[in-house]
């Protein structure tokens, strides 16, 4: 008898397990599911072989949509946004990549054979329990019809009354409507794909000659560079605030007395908790590539980059410096960079913190030494796109800043990054995650702007951003998808050329500041800067 409960258990939690943690209690498993009241009408209809095959089979299908919903719940968690059976597979190659760097190689491993075996025996577990419900319910066929009468009347009852327990609703169809919602995220994914190749197809400055590009940053030092997970919440947040609006009023000030003056405002980010490679890729194309999918059509066409618009002046050489890229990076093409530094080709001996594989100052530094202190021979001027990483999650250990002029190879990190927190502490201590978090991005944003303080010239013009807000265990679950932005330029000419977009003063946007897709900003600093449209439609 008990087995038999706990089979029913079984099958009632998966009918009704909600594909999202916000909410998440004992009243949402307290509901009557439609499905099991139509599933057992059908098992009692049916000769004993085909019941035994249907249930069987029912049994791996509703195991199949368990997965999904906690694979939603993952997402949703993570990256703001339910899993995308079409498009997301992917990405649990990069979450196995990501957690052998936080956790170590061991860790992961059990942690990935503990998930297969768990969806595995999911699965039997799940077969055996609606084939032995099914058993039951063909040896009591009096009672079970009787039952299943009654059942189905309570339910009708329930869902036209809108009866609630706790606010949740007592008649349940969740499996249900979970497979309506999967076939029309499948279809309009693959409707999403075809419409969006016609519009990557269509660029207002496309056929711009590359004269008419950028002419107002002729001659500068350009330098576009992102912050990992540098968010909205980091400058808003009650916990994680107070910290970064310090650091960014200081560091503010010291740039000015620099000779460096800012504008900052707000860019809603095309991704959310992770998938850096959608912000900087929305950013750079002036096109809003919020999944997989939409990132690789992109990747293969000629829609013209930002960074590319500096290559086709002929007038720039172009660099990248990417430490966070550990294998081939075949997007260098459509950035239009001339070059890129990988995470092994900048001499680095130090340990890694977690998924960053250096720290962000060393990183800067090495973009000094090996690029930014090297006039183009060709008399060019210099376009370069940096991707910063200590900000990225776990959060654990977060490197310190030390004397730029005892960097070295990287290993005077060696002490810090063992008496720094352990990755497992951090990621389990929401609280402790939120904290960490913050001092990660002061951390980053003391490194850059440091290095600009130290090394800028007045030619020098830096725009840096975050690419997305961190996880919703970290941001709230209710949090906007904004990232700052900002423009630093000695040269005050540089600022005029923005003075009517009502940014802020500083490093620091204020919260009113404007909000602007950040597929709008390409376009918009194209323009800014003197570039004449040229549309290319096909």
């Amino acid at each position: 008898m008990s087995v038999t409960v706990l089979a029913a258990a079984l099958v009632v939690a998966a009918l009704v397990l909600p594909n999202s943690v916000v909410g998440l209690g004992p009243a949402k498993f307290t509901r009557i599911p439609a499905e099991a009241v139509i599933g057992a009408a059908l098992m009692l209809a049916l000769p004993r072989r085909p019941r035994i095959v249907l249930a069987a089979v029912s049994g791996v299908a509703l195991a199949g949509m368990t997965v999904l919903n906690l694979l939603d719940m993952g997402f949703n968690q993570y990256l703001g946004r339910p899993f995308n059976p079409v498009l997301d597979w992917s990405l649990l190659g990069d979450a196995q990549s990501y957690l052998e760097d936080s956790l170590g190689r061991t860790a992961t491993l059990a942690a990935t054979t503990g998930v297969v075996a768990l969806v595995l025996l999911l699965a039997v577990l799940l077969a055996l329990s609606m084939v032995r419900l099914s058993n039951l319910l063909a040896r009591h066929t009096g009672t079970a019809t009787r039952g299943t009468l009654i059942a189905g009347v309570v339910w009708i009852t329930c869902s036209s009354l809108g009866l609630q327990v706790a606010g949740v609703p007592i008649a349940a169809d969740r499996t249900a409507t979970s497979l309506k919602v999967e076939a029309r995220r499948f279809s309009d994914t693959l409707k999403d794909e075809a419409e969006f190749e016609k519009v990557a197809k269509v660029d207002r400055f496309g056929n711009t000659p590359g004269s008419q590009l950028v002419p107002d940053l002729r001659g500068k030092d350009m330098i576009f560079t992102f912050i990992e997970s540098y968010g909205r919440s980091a400058v808003e947040d009650p916990i994680m605030a107070p910290g970064v609006d310090a650091t960014l009023d200081a560091r503010t000030k010291a740039l000015a007395k620099a000779g460096f003056h800012a504008k900052s405002g707000w860019l809603t980010s095309a991704t959310y908790g992770g998938s850096s490679w959608l912000g900087h890729s929305t950013t750079m194309s002036g096109l809003w590539i919020s999944n997989q999918q939409r990132y690789r059509t992109v990747m293969a066409s000629d829609h013209m980059s930002l960074t590319d618009a500096f290559k086709r002046t002929g007038d720039f050489d172009t660099v990248g410096v990417m430490p966070g890229v550990q294998k081939g990076w075949p997007e260098q093409q459509w950035y239009g960079l001339d070059k890129v530094y990988n995470a092994f080709q900048l001499g680095y001996r130090g340990p890694k913190f977690s998924w960053s594989t250096m720290p962000d100052q060393y990183a800067l530094q090495q973009y000094q030494e090996r690029v930014h202190s090297k006039r183009p021979a060709d008399g060019k001027s210099r376009m370069s796109l940096l991707i910063l990483t200590s900000s990225h999650q776990p959060w654990a250990p977060i490197p310190k800043m030390v004397g730029w002029d005892q960097l070295g190879d990287g290993s005077v990190f060696k002490g810090i990054e063992a008496a720094g927190n352990k990755p497992a502490d951090v990621i389990a201590d929401t609280t402790k995650s939120r904290q960490e978090y913050g001092k990660a991005i002061q951390y980053s944003v003391t490194a850059l702007t440091q290095w600009l303080e130290r090394y800028g010239t007045k030619n020098t013009v830096l725009v840096f951003l975050g690419d997305h807000q961190p996880i919703a265990r970290v941001s709230g679950n209710h949090a906007s998808r904004d990232v700052p932005v900002a423009i630093v330029a000695k040269d005050p000419k540089v600022l005029d050329k923005v003075s009517g977009w009502g940014w802020t003063d500083g490093l620091r946007p204020a919260h009113d500041a404007p909000v602007w897709k950040m597929s709008a900003f390409r376009d918009r600093f194209l323009t800014a800067y003197g570039s004449t449209p040229h549309p290319k439609t096909r």
